[in-house]
């Protein structure tokens, strides 16, 4: 994957995000495509190696497709401007889907963007969460201190925290502060500037490999 040459399509996207601009330039959007699909397979195989579920995961089904779902977007910019793939074993992305805790990533606007958990999981898939922060309160205690995980990226995502606790949930529980999270997830970001394939590729595996005890503890909660 050439990074410098996706980068300034992607920015150059960014500043025609127009059919016609990409029409045109659709044939070196096709070469950049068909990179991502390789670099994606070679991840895919380098994760493998601490998570061997991840083997199971279909590279093409695991990329998203670069036009974007305008129907109820105020924003009618036909096409998004970055790549981006999830890596799950049953090949599901969508939380709407119960697919489990996801590996994702993304290049663009200058950045590397990855993100690993389980981003604004639906209700019943998210109440099965809360219940394991209850029934396993030590070994979640364990997993939010674990150091590598804390070093990479800090604090599991707060976006969507609710300001009471929810419903039904003790007010004085240890995790309460956790129980109020909409998403299970941390991730983090690095510029894009002066990196290789290679180095793309290492950052991300060694990104995702600190958070597999994030991903081990959700994947073993009961599934809806």
């Amino acid at each position: 994957m050439h990074v410098i040459d996706l980068d300034r399509f992607l920015s150059e996207l960014k500043d025609n995000n127009n059919r016609a601009w990409f029409v045109m330039n659709k044939p070196r959007y096709d070469i950049l495509r068909a990179e991502f699909l390789a670099f994606v397979t070679e991840l895919i195989a380098a994760m493998s190696k601490f998570d061997p579920e991840i083997a199971q995961c279909d590279p093409k089904k695991a990329m998203f497709r670069i036009n974007r779902d305008v129907r109820f977007s105020h924003d009618k910019s036909p096409y998004k401007t970055n790549f981006s793939a999830a890596l799950i074993p049953n090949g599901r992305k969508k939380p709407s889907e119960g697919g489990g805790p996801a590996y994702y990533f993304q290049l663009g606007d200058g950045r590397l963007f990855f993100a690993v958990g389980e981003y604004m999981p639906p209700a019943d898939r998210l109440k099965t969460i809360r219940q394991g922060m209850i029934d396993d309160a030590e070994g979640f205690k364990k997993l939010i201190k674990n150091k590598k995980l804390q070093a990479r990226y800090g604090a599991l995502v707060e976006e969507g925290k609710l300001q009471r606790p929810p419903k039904g949930y003790d007010p004085e529980h240890p995790h309460i502060e956790y129980l109020k999270l909409k998403s299970m997830m941390v991730w983090t970001e690095l510029p894009l500037k002066g990196l290789l394939h290679d180095d793309v590729k290492q950052h991300l595996v060694d990104g995702f490999k600190d958070a597999y005890v994030l991903v081990q503890w959700l994947r073993g909660l009961a599934q809806d």
